[in-house]
């Protein structure tokens, strides 16, 4: 059994009416970046609506960020503008720093943490490993913090991370550079501004590494937002790419340089756009 499928097994609590007192729909939502500040605001607004909405306390973590200040602050204001009360700035800026007393009262009164873009290397280097980590992920499990993060946030979901890479080529090994994420999703491997970018061929490359994970690719203003059931719905106005290794017969990657074009026999790839939903664990498209 994978880390969150224990966390929403059946039986186990869900962030619902009974557990947190308001009601949500998405505990986890993974945000490809660049999501809409400005006019509908929807996914943002679904996140503000799952953490609580004005009954929220929503810790915005803006340390992947060079200006962790100002990428707070605009977040800040964006949840104010839609009536949230309690707002606070997790302005982290040493390694283990989250650890202290400070932070973890904040976080314990939370009930949605929205981790910014930026540099997902920082996020790790900043609270991997920390009782900061330790205790967003128990809170989740416990049905009483919802989560979202988007570009750098987003990238930290998977046990295996992309932390940095090129695109516009074949699949080769040195198109991407992996490295740990803070495990949030141990099955999934996430890529950002995914066609924005072009980064198919590097997520491709990704999953040729590490073959037991299945690739996320996300789009700008595109979110997966997990229900909590092994499933996610797709909400933006992009897509999200599926690839799926299960079924790989074959690939070279172990056996050829480095800037050599990979070999990925038999992948299955599933486009999915607004209203989409995809089962995870089971590896299958769901009815809209």
């Amino acid at each position: 059994m994978q880390y969150l499928e224990s966390f929403y097994a059946p039986g186990q609590p869900t962030l619902t009416q009974e557990s947190m007192a308001i009601p949500t729909q998405y505990p986890i939502m993974v945000i490809g970046g660049a999501e809409d500040k400005v006019n509908g605001c929807s996914i943002l607004t679904a996140f503000f609506e799952s953490a609580g909405g004005k009954l929220a306390t929503i810790g915005v973590l803006p340390c992947a960020s060079q200006e962790p200040s100002a990428v707070g602050d605009r977040y800040l204001q964006i949840f104010q503008g839609m009536g949230a009360l309690n707002i606070e700035v997790l302005d982290i800026r040493q390694p283990q720093e989250c650890d202290e007393a400070r932070w973890l009262d904040i976080l314990e009164a939370c009930t949605g943490i929205f981790v910014t873009g930026g540099d997902q290397l920082r996020i790790c280097d900043l609270i991997g490993g920390s009782q900061f980590i330790k205790s967003i992920k128990e809170r989740v499990h416990a049905g009483t913090l919802a989560l979202a993060g988007t570009s750098a946030g987003a990238a930290i979901m998977g046990e295996k991370m992309i932390s940095g890479g090129s695109s516009g080529e074949s699949p080769n090994q040195l198109l991407v550079d992996l490295t740990d994420g803070l495990g949030i999703f141990p099955e999934l491997l996430v890529d950002q501004h995914f066609h924005n970018r072009n980064r198919m061929a590097r997520l491709m490359s990704a999953i040729a590494a590490h073959p037991d994970k299945l690739g996320v690719g996300i789009d700008e203003d595109t979110c997966a937002a997990f229900i909590g059931d092994g499933t996610f719905q797709v909400i933006g106005k992009g897509t999200i790419t599926i690839i799926d290794p299960f079924e790989l017969t074959h690939t070279n990657y172990a056996h050829v340089g480095e800037t050599t074009p990979i070999s990925l026999h038999n992948l299955t790839v599933h486009v999915l756009s607004q209203g989409d939903r995809y089962n995870y664990q089971q590896r299958i498209v769901l009815p809209s």
